[in-house]
């Protein structure tokens, strides 16, 4: 597809649809800066204008605008993904959903909630908990990322292996589609059998459907209680084994973390807080427990205790406060940000049956060595979730370009072998892009690019993301 560029006579027309103030050229380079990028590894790209409409109306106008004029449309909420979504690699409109960012209702009655995508999804958190309900979804950027955002990834986070990822909470939809068209997904209703699910058609789609504009979560009632402990492990292998024995023991935690060595060591240091870790220690699981008695929940924990007895584990911290409860979260929560730091890097986001974590983390260093990079893996253990850090330090630049893919092209093969998928919650966007064939056949491929055909027939929204 060819695109046409946004002309001064498209700029003015934007400009009339949301007003001067939202509009931005890159002739404002320190307020552009920031929509050249998201967290994805040190990618820019600069689209042609960013506008920042208010309500679905306006997107409704641009994306006519945009449809007629094959003007490429990128949606962006927050900026924090990590597959490459959120940028404009064919320049055009970067439209950003910051604006739109309203509770809008909090049905108590119901369980429900109406909201905006711009709202950040740990300030959505709080305005529920303040109502005794609870929105589980909590991403590692929940303090920034949109609530759109996560919709569009699908994203999970920590307390997935129990409640389930955000695809499991939303009920309905309000979505501007390509041709500027604006409809409803579904209806706020728990249970819907009438016609096929255009709702979770749209989660995970990365924006490649539909701009999000309003969103109806099912909420739960919120679980005060809680106990959070640290077990370190000597052998990191023995940490992923020790997953799967838990499950196999009727335990359910609300979170279940993995962070090898260096993730700790790495987000303690860029947190300064002091992390002293015996040397014989090479992992960690972050083990919480959530529900409403504390004696259920001293009880659950005496049934891990149990179980981890088996394994060569050093002392188990659990925590006293509500502060070392805080810190241990904020170890995991930063881990990304701390490897960020230190190196430019590649996030692969694997996922695979948990009781094959093993077999994975083994292969991921057994395939680091034969390749020559480091890696840091920490991640979802409960949900066999593992984030495969791949540093470049030192690594040439002609190994990086060129002989780094072909062992990440091993890793995902030996994901989809162990029965796996290479993303579990970052989406494929722009930097997975290559390697969505080893994970999806032609009949798949075939039958999503229909999909994206019969939804986009122009191509104009976010292209260049999930297909070649």
């Amino acid at each position: 597809m060819k695109f046409n560029p946004v002309t001064p006579e498209a700029v003015a027309a934007f400009t009339a649809i949301v007003g001067d103030a939202n509009v931005i050229l890159p002739t404002s380079a320190d307020d552009m800066l920031r929509y050249t990028h998201d967290e994805t590894e040190d990618l820019r790209y600069t689209p042609e204008v960013v506008l920042k409409p208010a309500n679905a109306s306006e997107i409704s106008l641009i994306m006519q605008y945009c449809n007629k004029n094959l003007i490429p449309v990128t949606p962006r909420g927050a900026g924090t993904g990590l597959s490459g979504g959120a940028l404009a690699v064919h320049q055009g409109v970067i439209l950003s959903t910051e604006r739109l960012n309203k509770i809008v209702t909090i049905d108590e009655r119901n369980l429900q909630a109406t909201v905006e995508p711009g709202v950040i999804t740990q300030v959505f958190q709080e305005a529920v908990i303040a109502k005794g309900l609870y929105y589980p979804p909590d991403p590692s950027s929940r303090g920034s990322c949109f609530l759109g955002g996560n919709l569009s990834e699908s994203s999970g986070g920590p307390r997935a292996v129990k409640y389930g990822v955000t695809k499991d909470y939303v009920l309905n939809m309000e979505v501007v589609l390509p041709t500027g068209e604006i409809t409803w997904t579904g209806a706020n209703v728990l249970k819907n059998a009438t016609g096929y699910n255009l709702t979770q058609l749209m989660v995970g789609s990365e924006g490649t459907l539909g701009i999000i504009t309003k969103i109806v979560f099912k909420l739960i009632p919120y679980p005060p209680q809680n106990i959070v402990m640290l077990v370190p492990f000597r052998n990191e292998e023995q940490a992923c084994e020790a997953v799967s024995k838990l499950f196999m023991a009727g335990i359910v935690p609300s979170a279940l973390e993995f962070m090898e060595r260096d993730a700790i060591e790495w987000s303690g240091r860029y947190l300064g807080i002091e992390v002293n870790l015996p040397e014989d220690i090479q992992a960690h699981l972050l083990i919480e427990l959530d529900g409403n008695d504390m004696d259920q929940l001293f009880k659950e924990a005496e049934q891990v205790y149990s179980v981890l007895e088996q394994f060569d584990i050093d002392e188990i911290l659990v925590a006293d406060t509500e502060k070392q409860k805080e810190d241990l979260w904020r170890l995991r929560r930063n881990v990304a940000h701390a490897v960020k730091a230190n190196s430019v890097y590649k996030e692969e986001d694997t996922v695979v049956p948990r009781a094959e974590l093993p077999r994975l983390l083994h292969g991921v260093k057994e395939i680091g060595a034969r390749y020559n990079f480091k890696s840091v893996c920490y991640g979802h253990a409960g949900d066999g979730n593992l984030h495969v850090n791949i540093i470049k330090a030192d690594m040439p630049d002609e190994d990086w370009q060129h002989k780094l893919p072909e062992g990440i092209k091993e890793i995902f093969r030996l994901v989809v072998q162990l029965g796996g998928t290479i993303s579990g919650e970052h989406g494929i966007g722009l930097v997975q892009r290559p390697y969505i064939n080893i994970a999806l056949n032609e009949v798949q491929l075939r039958l999503m690019q229909g999909i994206k055909q019969l939804f986009d027939p122009n191509g104009i929204l976010n292209p260049g993301k999930i297909f070649a």
